[in-house]
Formats: structure tokens, sequence, C-alpha cells
């Protein structure tokens, strides 16, 4: 019961916390207006946030060693908090950035990736199920919040909904995580060697195929909502398409959870890779149509959620637990600063090309993606062989 406990608690609090920071999808549109400037101009801001906390990465990792997951959470927190309330007093977009790169700070200490060094030192050999459930829940984190922000943007302006977020950050999601969550005992890291040394060209393989289809993916939660509506959709129609990508996300995370037992995280990374491409690809031939929506939100939708469950799961096949949470720290890095360009960039292309131009653009990514998990499993397989 206590290991279910937690989960929930890191369950909700990350909910919250990715809604809180994923509110431009739904905002973007007031906040240009207000700024009078362009959309790619406010969703640097997602870059920004995203470029900090790929920089802040490094660091983060470090202080998970000294200090704990638990207390670097709750700091993250508090500090996010801080971050949002000053997006909420910006009065230009030189403001407005900065105070995306104090959030993208907090991001690296309370966003996923101290979630999950959290759970790898509290649960230890149960830490991939664990994870995986996690994601399960936390991938209803657009589908709750886009709505909410919708609903709270037209009764309080989008300055409004980021000070109720501002204040849920500090005074609800920062106690509930400093106070609910028990203490863990640290693992130590593991020592350097020839071992090691040999997983230098495996990781390096991890690192390209998260990063292509981060890009992807994240890119699409930043602008998907933009890019339905330049399809032609209304922006109702376009949130709850996009609302629905979640569920699907959820589906495939459904997905993992059932076989986590059958095999292990890069098995899942090349089945869902293998999907999101094709899903892509449905949407860029057939537009906003209904069976070309439906097999995106089928194949996208399911294959992304199973392959974010892959992106946390695959160091544990290649890595020793006690080496998790540097590993993740250091996928960190590349992974965020890859993300960070997704949102410009994609708006951009959007803009020059048609949106499912970028639709397009997007599938050869993740194909590529595909070809380098098929490479990792090639890898997984000889080395099996070998010993």
């Amino acid at each position: 019961m206590r290991r279910q406990y937690v989960l929930l608690l890191i369950a909700l609090t990350q909910i919250t916390g990715w809604g809180s920071v994923g509110i431009l999808p739904v905002l973007a549109g007031p906040v240009a207006a207000e700024f009078a400037t362009s959309l790619p101009s406010v969703f640097v801001g997602t870059s920004v946030m995203f470029g900090a906390m790929g920089l802040a990465a490094p660091w983060v990792g470090r202080a998970f060693r000294r200090f704990g997951a638990r207390r670097v959470m709750a700091a993250g927190a508090g500090l996010m908090g801080l971050g949002l309330s000053l997006l909420g007093l910006s009065v230009n977009l030189t403001m407005f950035w900065m105070s995306w790169a104090l959030t993208g700070l907090a991001g690296a200490m309370f966003l996923t990736t101290s979630a999950y060094a959290y759970i790898a030192e509290y649960a230890e050999d149960q830490a991939r199920s664990l994870i995986g459930t996690l994601m399960l829940v936390t991938g209803l984190a657009g589908s709750i919040f886009w709505p909410v922000t919708t609903f709270l943007d037209h009764g309080l302006g989008w300055r409004g909904v980021v000070f109720v977020y501002a204040g849920t950050m500090t005074m609800v999601v920062c106690p509930l995580v400093l106070f609910g969550l028990p203490a863990t005992h640290q693992a130590a890291p593991a020592a350097a060697g020839h071992g090691n040394r040999k997983k230098g060209r495996v990781f390096m393989f991890l690192v390209a195929a998260i990063a292509l289809n981060s890009f992807v993916t994240f890119g699409i939660d930043a602008i998907g909502i933009q890019l339905l509506q330049a399809m032609g959709m209304e922006l109702a129609s376009a949130v709850a398409v996009a609302s629905l990508l979640g569920v699907f996300k959820v589906g495939g995370r459904v997905i993992d959870l059932v076989g986590g037992r059958r095999w292990d995280g890069l098995s899942t990374a090349v089945v869902s890779g293998a999907m999101i491409p094709v899903g892509l690809v449905a949407i860029w031939l057939g537009g906003a149509g209904f069976l070309a929506v439906g097999g995106y939100l089928m194949l996208f939708g399911v294959g992304s959620g199973a392959f974010a469950v892959a992106r946390a799961t695959m160091p544990l096949v290649f890595f020793e637990k006690s080496d998790y949470a540097a590993a993740m720290a250091t996928i960190a890095l590349p992974m965020n600063l890859i993300n960070a360009l997704a949102p410009p960039v994609l708006a951009a292309l959007m803009g020059g090309i048609g949106p499912q131009a970028v639709f397009a653009v997007l599938g050869i990514m993740s194909t590529a993606a595909f070809a380098v998990l098929l490479q990792l499993n090639n890898m997984r397989v000889r080395q099996a062989v070998a010993e």
C-alpha cells in the first residue's frame, strides 16, 4: 500500500507540474495578441524552458546524488511557482522569455527525470514497473489541463491562469513532495571501468533515438493545436483532438504496462517506434479528414505513449540501477536542447511549407529514430550471443 501511495502522490504532482508549464498550446494566441508579436516568438518561451532544462541537467544529476531526489523535487516545485509568477508579471517578450528560463531550471529539478530518479531510489527492483505505471497516468496531463486552461482563460485571462498554476505549485505541490514522500536511501554510483566504457556507443544510440522522437512528440505537444487549426479545424475541435491524443497515449502506456513482464523497454521502443511514423504519414496524406485523424490518434497516439515509457526504461536495459539517475540526467541534456528547437522550428515550417508538410518532416525524423532503435536491438542481440 505504501508504494501505491507514493506512486499516486508523484503522479498527481507530476501531472500538475506538466499541466502548469504546458499552457502555451492554449494561451499562445492571447499572449501573442497582447505583446503584438508572432506565434513563433511566443513559442520561443517553450524553447527557452527546454534549453534551460537541458543545460541544468548535469548539475541536477549531481544534486540528486548529494541531496536526494525528494529534496531536489521539492525545491524545483517551489522554484517553478516563482518562475510562473514572474511569467504572469511579464511586461514584454524579454521578461517573458527570462521567466521561462527560470521555469526550465525548476523543471529540470522537478519534472520527469527527478521523479524517475526518486522511484529508482525508492523502489529499486520494481523501478521499471512503477515508472511505467507513473507514465500511464502522467500522460493525461495535457488532456486534463488543456481544457481546464481554456476554461480558466475565458474567466481570468492568460495572466490569471498562470497565477493560479503558480500558487498551486508553491502552496500545494511543494509541501506535498517535501513532507508527503518518504525519505530514500541513495544508491552509490557504480564504479567506472572497461565495461562502462564499452557502453559509450550504446549510449550514443540511445541519445540519438530518444532525441529524434522527443523532437517529434514534444513538438506536436507544443504546436499540435495550431497545426490542426492551420489545416482547417476550429479551436474547440483542435483542442478536443489534442486532448484525445493524450488519451490514446495513455492507451500506449497501458500496452507497455500489460506486456512489461514479457518484454523490456527496448522491445517496447522498437514496436512503438514503428507506429509513430505511420501515424504521421496518415495525417500527412489525409489532412484533417475523419479517417486520417483517426489513424493519427490510433497509431501516433498509442505509439508515442508507449515510446514515452520506453524512453524512461530503455536505460535500465543497458545500465545498472545505481547508474540510472546519472544516465537519465545525461540523456536529458541533448534531449531537452533538441526539444527546445522543436516549437519555433515547427512553427516556422508551418508558415513556410504548410501544416501537412510539417507532419511529413516529422515522419522522416521518426523513421530515422526507428532505424537507430533497430540498430540498438541488433547490438543487444550480438551482445547476448557473445555472452
